[in-house]
C-alpha cells in the first residue's frame, strides 16, 4: 500500500482462524490528504489503529463464545476490527466503527481477506451527537478508556446508543481509568462486573488486563389507572 507497509499474521479465536492485515510497525506515518489532521488524529499516535493489540485479543476472544443472538452490537474504536470479524463470522448483527480514516479500509480489506461479508461500518466522534446511529444491545471497546477525558465521553456516548436493556463490555489493559468508567456506568443503572484477564502469554496472576462487564435490566413502570 501507498506510503505505509502492512504484513498479515493469523490469529485464533474460538476454533477458527483469522487473518489479520496490520501495519508492519508502529513508527510510520502516512496521511498525504490530512484526513487523520482533520479528525484530530496527530502523527505520533496516526499507526495505532493499524496494530492487533493485546486487549483487542481479549475481545475477539470473549465475543468468540459470548451470548450474541438476537442483539444489535456496536464496536467502538475497532481498529482492524477484530473483534467484529469473528462476529461476522458468527452471524452477529455488528456495526463497526472508528474515527480513524482508514479503519474501515482495513475492516474491508480484513472482512474480504476471512471470506466473509463486509461489516456494516460508521465513522464516529465519540464526543458528537449521531442520532442516525440508533441503539444497541450490546456496546464492546477495546483499550478505549486511554485517557481521563474518555471516561465521560464514552458514558455519554453509552447514554445515547444504548437500549434501556443493555450489556457493555469493554476489554482494558489496566490504565487506571475503569473505575471512573465504572462509577459513571453505575450512575446509568448498570451492575458491573470485572474478569481478570492475561494480555500477553507471559502474564501470572494477578492479572493487570480486565474485561469489565456492565449490565442494565430494563426498568418496568406500571401504569396508572
Amino acid at each position: 500500500m501507498p506510503g505505509y507497509h502492512t504484513h498479515i499474521r493469523v490469529h485464533a479465536f474460538g476454533g477458527s482462524d483469522y487473518r489479520i492485515r496490520a501495519l508492519a510497525d508502529v513508527q510510520q506515518f502516512a496521511d498525504p490528504d490530512l484526513l487523520a489532521q482533520r479528525a484530530g488524529i496527530c502523527s505520533a499516535q496516526w499507526s495505532l489503529f493499524g496494530q492487533v493489540w493485546p486487549s483487542g485479543r481479549v475481545l475477539a476472544d470473549a465475543m468468540a463464545g459470548h451470548d450474541v443472538a438476537g442483539k444489535r452490537i456496536l464496536e467502538l474504536g475497532c481498529g482492524l476490527g477484530l473483534a467484529s470479524l469473528v462476529l461476522r463470522a458468527r452471524g452477529a448483527d455488528i456495526v463497526a466503527s472508528d474515527h480513524h480514516p482508514l479503519a474501515e479500509v482495513f475492516l474491508a480489506y480484513n472482512a474480504a481477506l476471512n471470506g466473509l461479508d463486509a461489516v456494516p461500518y460508521r465513522t464516529l466522534s465519540w464526543d458528537a451527537p449521531a442520532a442516525s446511529l440508533g441503539r444497541f444491545d450490546l456496546i464492546i471497546g477495546s483499550d478505549v478508556l486511554y485517557e481521563r477525558r474518555h471516561v465521560a465521553q464514552l458514558a455519554a456516548l453509552v447514554q445515547r446508543h444504548a437500549q434501556p436493556e443493555a450489556e457493555v463490555l469493554i476489554a482494558d489493559p489496566g490504565r487506571g481509568n475503569g473505575g471512573a468508567f465504572t462509577r459513571a456506568m453505575v450512575a446509568q443503572g448498570y451492575s458491573p462486573s470485572e474478569q481478570r484477564r492475561a494480555m500477553t502469554e507471559g502474564d501470572t496472576p494477578p492479572f493487570r488486563g480486565r474485561l469489565l462487564g456492565y449490565r442494565r435490566a430494563a426498568v418496568l413502570t406500571a401504569e396508572v389507572a
